[in-house]
């Protein structure tokens, strides 16, 4: 019996292989990274050869690290960036460079389909606003600007399902990477016939629908000795990163949330219905589980507002790390510990990149509000924390009004590791956060899972309590929670107040 699952993570800068034993421990990870090309504002390319390059790489170098055999693989999954587009020919070669989630270059075409179809019915159909973000805007640029090359394509699909194309011949997605597209049908699990008809698609330049779990095909001979693996390996098509994230961080039941803290920052968890928000603050993606939605907001710069006041806030605490061998987040942690929750009454607004969800706002600006000549770094670095939890928090409430369960809320990222904004998590969003014992390989692990599922190597989504177990929980304590209750509506009111200066300062084209 075989007792390996290959995870492949193809994120935005690199792949990172992985391979998890049939007791859900990981074994071993190797990364290969390639480049992003910005040939213009608002573009970002990718070259689908260097993501099978970084698969044939990672691949050969972790088996050989870990000393697997090649026969000893029971399945290769995936995981994969999301809301991208990748045109290929029927031997599953790319046509062109693959226009990547980050591309907005699209803004006619959406102007152009929500004049055919309204954003409203859009919204209720995918569980997406309507954007350029998303692979129908990218389809239709491709069919404005490079006709002949559109009419070429035989699929459009995303990075993930390139490779599994590619190593099986079969040209297939799941429901989590359909639903990033504006063009998925939530409810019904099918691509949307009403939103095909209105931007004039057809459908046979669709990948097919599996699930997470299926298994699509097997490597094919011709390609097994160039990947470094064994023919016949049955390929699992797994998921998009958000969705397999999920998994890892354990949101794969009703009341558990996860938020991943990073650059960007979301909250997301599993639910049995989507969630449509009056004002479109949210969005819902399918989950990685079948028959399952993940309603998701995510905001902007969270980690990058922390690492933002790192850089021009902390010169002392980073030289002091430098010279210790420290983490300087570790020690601005414990200047914002001297002041106390709601920082002697400074509010920060996170918005030093616009905002998307909850606010939906390029024009946003990020601002200290409240300064006295009586605030200290200590009160400015704890305000940056809480003012990106608030922000979250608004994310959160979007949720709860509309009837969703959440007890708990998990944590993974890089930005989970600070104790302090944990503590801070709890007391803002009024319930226990759950630190895991491993915070930033959810994504493989939630691929692995699928993979493993669906090769019988594990038995259900369950497993995941045994391979991320909860290492920490952090209650909410009632007296920051009481502070926090005076300062939130505060700060949500700051917001809507500055939004005729955020206009103003727009109009004065001040590039930054």
């Amino acid at each position: 019996m075989k007792n390996y699952i290959l995870a492949h993570d193809l994120g935005t800068t690199g792949n990172k292989a992985s391979l998890y034993d049939r007791e859900g421990h990981l074994s071993g990870s190797a990364f290969y990274g390639y480049d992003t090309e910005y040939a213009h504002t608002g573009w970002a390319e990718q070259n689908p050869q260097d993501w099978w390059q970084a698969i044939c790489v990672s691949t050969r170098k972790l088996l050989q690290e870990s000393r697997v055999k090649p026969d000893d693989v029971a399945c290769i999954t995936f995981s994969g960036q999301m809301m991208g587009c990748v045109p290929l020919d029927k031997s599953a070669r790319p046509l062109r460079n693959a226009i990547i989630w980050a591309d907005q270059r699209a803004v006619e075409q959406e102007r152009w389909v929500g004049e055919r179809i309204s954003p409203d019915e859009v919204y209720r159909i995918t569980g997406h606003r309507l954007s350029a973000s998303y692979s129908l805007a990218k389809m239709l640029w491709l069919r404005d600007h490079q006709p002949d090359l559109y009419r070429a394509t035989y699929k459009f699909v995303h990075a993930k399902d390139s490779i599994a194309a590619r190593l099986t011949g079969a040209f297939v997605t799941d429901p989590s990477d359909g639903s990033s597209m504006n063009l998925y049908d939530l409810e019904r699990g099918e691509w949307s016939a009403r939103i095909m008809d209105a931007a004039g698609l057809d459908p046979a330049q669709l990948p097919t629908i599996c699930q997470s779990i299926d298994v699509v095909g097997e490597v094919l001979p011709a390609v097994a000795e160039e990947v470094g693996v064994a023919p016949g390996t049955p390929v699992v098509i797994g998921g998009g990163d958000g969705a397999c994230a999920a998994v890892g961080a354990g949101a794969v039941r009703e009341g558990i949330a996860y938020n991943y803290v990073g650059s960007s920052s979301w909250i997301a968890f599993a639910s049995p219905r989507p969630i449509y928000d009056p004002d479109y603050k949210t969005f819902t993606f399918a989950h990685l589980m079948p028959h399952t939605f993940m309603p998701t907001g995510t905001m902007q710069a969270a980690g990058a507002s922390y690492q933002w006041t790192r850089n021009q806030l902390a010169p002392l605490e980073m030289e002091a790390a430098e010279a210790l061998s420290l983490n300087p987040y570790d020690l601005m942690n414990l200047s914002a510990e001297k002041s106390p929750p709601g920082a002697n009454g400074l509010l920060f607004l996170p918005y030093l990149m616009g905002e998307r969800s909850p606010r939906w706002n390029p024009q946003a600006r990020g601002a200290f509000i409240g300064l006295t000549i009586r605030h200290t770094r200590a009160d400015m670095i704890r305000a940056v924390l809480e003012g990106v939890t608030m922000n979250l928090r608004v994310i959160l409430d979007a949720f709860t009004t509309q009837g969703a369960k959440i007890d708990v809320m998990r944590v993974i990222g890089g930005g989970a590791r600070g104790r302090l904004w944990n503590r801070i998590m709890a007391d803002i969003y009024g319930v226990p956060v759950h630190r895991l014992s491993i915070l930033e390989e959810a994504t493989s692990m939630g691929a692995a899972l699928a993979g493993g599922v669906g090769v019988g190597l594990y038995r259900d989504f369950s497993m995941i309590d045994q391979m991320n177990q909860v290492a920490e929980v952090i209650a909410p304590d009632p007296l920051a929670q009481a502070a926090y209750a005076r300062t939130y509506p505060i700060f949500e009111a700051a917001y809507h107040a500055l939004l005729p200066i955020y206009g103003m300062i727009a109009g004065m084209n001040v590039k930054v």
